[in-house]
């Protein structure tokens, strides 16, 4: 596992150096790329010394077991050596975690499509409910949000919500969180004090560039509509909504959520890029088909991943069988109750597969 691990600390020492080097700094691009690949590579650089100074300790440990007399030094030696050895196996197994295949849009942004499902007004609100949930906890990140489409309903919950997460490493945490949302509770609508079970599916997909997707202009076919409903956020009298028809796919991106047409455009844009982007995801998945039912950020939107019971004050991730009983703070936005374990869950299932190779 070690072998190239000597290579990457020369190659990250080589990048630190380079970043201090005036005409490198100067070059916005090249500054970038290097602070990027910096930054990927810190967490392994770091491990690797604290193991090669584990290493050290338990060979001083040994030599001063076969060369001292004194009773207390000798004591103390075999303290250090176990823990030399206590730190050198938690650090090969950190080191594992991070030498893991990374997936290739975990730093990307992410684009998220909110929709009520089976439950008609109640999972309307539902989604509505949801929609608070991730951008309270973009915002705990420090991340951003840009809305593109909001469809609300009379009673002030979504019949579909659109959004942009905008931050580093988006994808890596809320990929888990594709597929269907159940919600167990009384409705506000409901006057008979009855629980009920409805439903709201989520679908995250990775922000992509334009030369990732390259899209025929020939074949995008756009249309101009007024902001309208309570789903425009500034409705006015001018046609400023755009919605986008990619001709091959029937696929449909809109955004009315812009002031001017050029920017509902640009949104609209970035929408169908990345929808067109799952659909190749999809496909390279299905050609492996064991390996998808292994992991669990591939996130089948029909799959029945969460469920929000409020008579209990429980959440349950169906995946892990992990049940929390504070639904409020999970609400409220601290997701990384959930989505710390379904990280630690899927590393633990890559790391069984990698072993099985081996």
């Amino acid at each position: 596992m070690f072998e190239n691990l000597e290579e990457v600390k020369k190659h990250y020492e080589e990048i630190m150096h380079n970043l201090t080097i005036p005409e490198v700094v100067s070059d916005i691009s090249q500054y970038k790329k290097l602070i990027l690949e910096q930054t990927s590579l810190e967490p392994i650089y770091k491990a690797y010394l604290a193991f090669r100074k584990a290493e050290q300790s338990e060979e001083e440990a040994l030599s001063l077991l076969d060369n001292e007399k004194d009773k207390e030094i000798l004591e103390m030696a075999k303290e250090e050596l176990q823990q030399a050895k206590e730190d050198q196996e938690r650090l090969t197994k950190e080191i594992q975690l991070l030498l893991l295949p990374k997936d290739e849009n975990d730093d990307k942004n992410i684009v998220m499509e909110i929709r009520g499902g089976a439950g008609g007004e109640e999972a309307a609100l539902f989604a509505g409910s949801l929609y608070r949930m991730y951008t309270s906890y973009a915002e705990k990140r420090g991340w951003k949000t840009e809305l593109v489409s909001f469809n609300e309903t009379g009673l002030g919950g979504l019949k579909e919500v659109v959004f942009i997460v905008d931050g580093h490493g988006a994808y890596s945490r809320l990929k888990y969180e594709s597929g269907v949302h159940r919600v167990q509770r009384v409705p506000e609508t409901e006057s008979g004090g009855r629980i009920h079970t409805s439903t709201a599916t989520v679908a995250v997909m990775p922000e992509v560039e334009d030369v990732q997707v390259e899209i025929n202009p020939a074949d995008v076919r756009m249309e101009v509509f007024r902001s309208s409903g309570a789903g425009g956020q500034h409705i006015n009298k001018t046609s400023s909504a755009v919605r986008l028809i990619h001709e091959p796919t029937g696929l449909v991106a809109e955004c009315q959520e812009e002031r001017s047409q050029v920017q509902n455009r640009e949104k609209a844009m970035r929408l169908l890029r990345a929808r067109l982007y799952e659909i190749e995801l999809e496909k390279q998945q299905s050609e492996n088909a064991a390996e998808k039912r292994s992991q669990l950020g591939t996130g089948d939107r029909s799959e029945k991943i969460r469920t929000y019971n409020f008579p209990q004050g429980r959440v349950t991730d169906h995946r892990i069988k992990l049940t929390l009983y504070n639904i409020d703070a999970v609400l409220s936005g601290d997701l990384d109750l959930l989505i710390d374990p379904l990280i630690t869950e899927d590393q633990a299932e890559k790391l069984a597969r990698l072993e099985e190779k081996n």
